[in-house]
């Protein structure tokens, strides 16, 4: 299928600005290709949607509660949410049943973010702090 990039970003639900930060895109390049004033080239559409969630047939889509998309390949093995993140499953989703399997991802990506949150909180706090940390084994 043939995708407008505003099309791509709506799939994403991000905004212009989120969308391209994530992407590399200045914003102002995003806002003409969407506004129809210029043109992506073919190929880097067709990859931008390569990498997007939601693009491809064989992804199983699934609704949580609030009405987060979140998606299961079979293929790779993964899930991923609407923004993109993905993470790697070791367990065949393809029986579970779609209700659980919802909630199962909204937890699963609730810690996820979690843990990114947390990670990129102790890399603030490492720029600005003279501290090593050690692991205790």
């Amino acid at each position: 299928m043939n995708y407008s990039i505003k099309e791509l970003r709506d799939l994403t639900g991000m905004t212009q600005r989120e969308f391209a930060l994530r992407y590399q895109i200045p914003v102002s390049t995003l806002r003409k290709w969407e506004q129809g004033d210029a043109s992506p080239a073919k190929y880097f559409v067709s990859l931008l949607a390569g990498s997007i969630p939601g693009t491809s047939e064989h992804l199983l889509r699934l609704e949580g509660k609030d009405g987060k998309i979140f998606y299961y390949d079979p293929i790779r093995q993964m899930v991923y949410d609407e923004q993109g993140n993905g993470i790697a499953v070791e367990e065949d989703l393809s029986e579970v049943k779609s209700a659980n399997l919802a909630i199962y991802l909204e937890d699963l990506f609730e810690s996820f973010y979690e843990i990114c949150n947390k990670f990129n909180r102790d890399c603030r706090l490492d720029k600005n702090d003279d501290i090593i940390w050690s692991r205790v084994v």
